[in-house]
């Protein structure tokens, strides 16, 4: 029996994260603009004593080419604090972590939200901060264009500084003091005055202070300075590996820089991306993924495949040919790489490779029985690879229903997850340090 607990996150979207899920007889197609399927969800991993559940997000239709946005049914969806805020009030444990840009936003309105989502929850909420690598998003926002992928990190080492500090100006209790005169105890309270590159703040944030220190930080870096901000700043990163090396490389890379920040190893919770397709049998699973892919219209598989290869365009290579030499880019350098090598390892054509990624995305995908899942997750859990797993649910709900009803009773069974909340805010229930002053 294992004296560490792995933590579960349930990554949600929409319909599913298979590209073709929507289609699927199964799914709630208008499940991209449904509040009650959402709630429903969350629910369903508070059920299942989850950590958090975590909505992705991206400023932008996320396929230039409209005919191609309409079948892959990715385009709808709720902007996520504003979801979360609804969600907070229909659940009572489970975290709450929402994705926001540090290119698109300011520091001050953005603690400023999240320090609300927190006290809307009593202490659930976290912030995945993202740098965004998408065009389409900049065409939005920057009249520029998209910054390089160097000043983009640079922007958010500075933005997430700030935030820090802007949570920090609040002590607890400074507000309201018990037995006082007065509104609040102007000892407690600490202006920020940050004036750098990017940003300009000075003043106090308008919120009683979070009541677990501060949200929860969540990161999602794979390049080198995507990896320190996040040993220095995150107390959950997220990763894309597909075998278990690569896993195991990742979470020792990230891990060993902790320390030049004074932070220890269990400061910072590792949670690979699984996409878990269960079954009564392993044939059974396997039936259930073949009838997704089968669904997968190729020119769909093939835009999604060169958006995360950060190209415009594969349709001028044969898609039963190799994948072509890819040339360097701003965008998603991580995910390219992912890519490049799977292809390469498993000897895989354009159209497997789009097939085979469009099921989620470069993550870990597993179909088998609820043993076999749990075994295959207890391997990295306990070999250095993960301190627990964002679970990419193919279809919902019956997708996450699945992995609740027969997966987690198995992890339980083996001492590997918990049976009860330890606590009421998602940083106690992490088990991650409370935060130290910015």
């Amino acid at each position: 029996m294992s004296e560490r607990h792995m933590k579960l996150g349930a990554f949600l979207m929409a319909g599913g994260h298979h590209i073709a899920a929507w289609r699927h007889p199964d799914a709630h197609a208008p499940a991209g603009s449904d509040i009650d399927h959402f709630i429903h969800l969350a629910r369903v991993a508070e059920r299942g004593k989850f950590d958090m559940i975590f909505i992705e997000d991206a400023a932008a239709i996320r396929e230039r080419n409209p005919d191609l946005a309409s079948q892959a049914a990715r385009s709808t969806a709720f902007e996520p604090l504003s979801l979360l805020a609804a969600i907070a009030v229909n659940t009572s444990h489970v975290g709450l972590v929402a994705t926001a840009s540090t290119s698109y936003t300011e520091p001050y309105g953005l603690a400023r939200s999240f320090a609300a989502l927190d006290q809307l929850s009593g202490g659930r909420a976290g912030w995945n901060l993202v740098t965004s690598a998408s065009e389409l998003e900049a065409e939005n926002f920057a009249a520029s264009g998209l910054r390089p992928h160097s000043q983009r990190y640079e922007r958010a080492e500075e933005f997430a500084d700030a935030a820090l500090a802007l949570w920090d100006s609040v002590e607890e209790d400074a507000y309201f003091p018990d037995g006082g005169e007065t509104f609040a105890d102007r000892s407690k309270l600490h202006a920020v005055h940050r004036h750098g590159k990017h940003f300009s703040v000075d003043g106090i944030l308008e919120s009683q202070r979070s009541p677990q220190g501060r949200p929860i930080m969540v990161q999602a870096g794979a390049s080198d300075v995507g990896k320190d901000l996040a040993a220095r700043t995150a107390n959950v990163v997220f990763a894309a590996s597909q075998t278990k090396a690569e896993a195991q490389a990742y979470y020792a890379d990230v891990k060993s820089r902790l320390g030049k920040y004074g932070r220890s190893h269990d400061d910072l919770k590792v949670m690979p991306g699984i996409s878990p397709i269960v079954g009564a049998t392993e044939e059974e699973a396997k039936a259930k993924y073949r009838a997704l892919q089968e669904l997968i219209p190729d020119a769909v598989g093939v835009a999604l495949l060169a958006s995360y290869l950060s190209i415009r365009d594969l349709s001028a290579y044969p898609l039963d040919g190799p994948l072509p030499d890819m040339p360097p880019t701003n965008l998603i350098q991580s995910r390219q790489q992912l890519i490049v090598d799977l292809g390469k390892r498993e000897v895989l054509s354009i159209r497997e490779l789009a097939r085979h990624f469009a099921g989620a995305r470069g993550h870990w995908q597993v179909a088998g029985t609820p043993a076999q899942i749990a075994d295959a997750m207890e391997d990295r859990f306990l070999d250095g690879a993960a301190d627990g797993f964002n679970v990419m649910a193919p279809l919902f709900p019956s997708g996450l229903e699945d992995f609740v009803t027969l997966v987690v009773p198995e992890l339980q069974r083996r001492g590997l997850f918990r049976e009860e909340y330890e606590g009421r805010t998602l940083r106690a229930n992490l088990g991650v340090s409370p935060p130290a002053k910015s």
